[in-house]
């Protein structure tokens, strides 16, 4: 047998065989113990959002198993399925070097040198049957693989920003403990003496009453001291004063900090429209098309969307507030899904999942691009493209941890109900055991 032709396991040496399957059991034992340490471990600190969200994160796990089985079982038959050249050079990543498909394929993989293809591969492939000339694979056993690798990668890359932008929000939001400490510390008749953001405030009334002033407004405070020490007195205010008015120095930083764990696990997952995104945009990866670089946009046009409408959702209560207080009435923030999309508070987490999941999806394939094709891939295009395309990735990240998470989490407490980290873990527990008893 050739040196250079792959072997089945008929003729590899037991000893190979052993080892290679001891690493792997050993990995995936290590991996496994990891995780259920973690779990354990948070479930002793009394973190069990976050413990939901690493059963969330095993779940995707789950999936990328099953994908990964899926794939290696049906890249046999997908590899005997052959079409017309003149269908599959139809919507190309790159273009042809020749013009016909069949030719190039016939000359790059000849019977004789097929099979050494398979040394990539989890699993051999049968090379017995090839496509007629004027025909070619509907996948080739090399594009199967990588596109297992992809969905590895993105899932992966996913898991990371999230994560990453959770810890470095909570960072943000746990500034504010400060603030916290000193409302309730302080006498009702002192609290606003001390904001000196209260009276800059008010000479800018006028100003905000002009909506395209406001929205001006609005988007660039998402640059800078996004949520202010006064921003977050009127909506601490209006939360208690609509949802706990009987308890004046309730935690309402803390009670953001649960409600941030709880989310968590919501983002951490890829739902099913998530997927479908990703089959749409590896559809429209034809050349020319510049489909990555335009792609890249989005995630950004979005979060400053999202951003803008948050921090114009603050200064129209601010302003609703301070109107009332110059007519001498005593005022508070009215928390009211009317100030949100379509009265669903809820829309704002989407968009930030779909944010961060569309921007895991754009570093996932420059990385994965870059480490299959090499940086000179067609895929990859010139320079010019790529360099914004990185530098919005990191903007994105950076934007959305420091200010549009943070403008989130405080903000859509201004809705109609109070959500599930109202309560602390064991009362929520013992409240949903009652609710099912009755």
């Amino acid at each position: 047998m050739a040196e250079d032709e792959s072997r089945s396991l008929e003729f590899t040496s037991t000893w190979i065989v052993a080892v290679v399957c001891s690493i792997i059991v050993l990995v995936s034992f290590a991996a496994e113990r990891g995780l259920h340490r973690l779990g354990k471990f948070l479930l002793h600190k009394s973190q069990d959002a976050l413990f939901e969200a690493l059963q969330k994160l095993k779940e995707e796990l789950m999936l990328l198993g099953f994908i990964s089985l899926l794939l290696t079982v049906v890249q046999g038959p997908i590899t005997k399925i052959c079409i017309p050249d003149d269908v599959a050079s139809h919507m190309l990543p790159c273009k042809m070097p020749t013009s016909h498909v069949s030719e190039s394929y016939h000359r790059r993989y000849p019977p004789q040198t097929v099979n050494s293809i398979g040394k990539r591969l989890l699993l051999e492939s049968s090379t017995g049957q090839h496509c007629a000339q004027g025909k070619v694979p509907l996948l080739s056993l090399e594009a199967l693989h990588h596109l297992h690798i992809f969905i590895f990668v993105l899932a992966v890359v996913h898991v990371i920003f999230c994560a990453t932008t959770m810890v470095l929000g909570g960072a943000k939001i746990r500034q504010w403990k400060k603030w916290e400490d000193s409302i309730r510390n302080e006498p009702v008749s002192r609290r606003n003496e001390s904001v000196p953001e209260l009276a800059e405030r008010k000479e800018t009334v006028h100003w905000r009453k002009s909506a395209i002033v406001s929205w001006m407004m609005s988007f660039f405070k998402q640059f800078y001291g996004s949520v202010t020490k006064s921003d977050y007195i009127t909506l601490r205010e209006g939360f208690i004063a609509a949802h706990c008015a009987s308890n004046p120095k309730f935690d309402f930083h803390n009670y953001m900090m649960r409600t941030l764990e709880v989310d968590f696990k919501k983002v951490v997952g890829i739902s099913w429209y998530l997927w479908l995104f990703v089959v749409f945009f590896l559809l429209l990866d034809v050349e020319g098309w510049h489909t990555y670089f335009w792609l890249a946009f989005l995630p950004l046009i979005l979060l400053l969307l999202v951003g803008a409408k948050l921090e114009h959702i603050i200064t129209r209560l601010a302003q609703e507030v301070d109107d009332e207080k110059a007519k001498g009435l005593e005022a508070s923030a009215t928390p009211s899904d009317e100030h949100f999309w379509f009265r669903r508070p809820s829309i704002v987490l989407y968009l930030i999942h779909f944010i961060l999941f569309q921007n895991s999806f754009e570093i996932a394939f420059f990385f994965w691009i870059w480490s299959t094709y090499g940086f000179n891939s067609c895929i990859m295009e010139k320079l010019g493209y790529i360099i914004p395309r990185l530098l919005m990735g990191v903007l994105v990240q950076v934007l959305c941890s420091y200010s549009t998470l943070p403008l989130y989490v405080i903000v859509t407490q201004m809705g109609s109900m109070f959500k599930e980290g109202m309560f602390q873990q064991h009362v929520h527990q013992s409240l949903v055991v009652w609710a099912r008893g009755q």
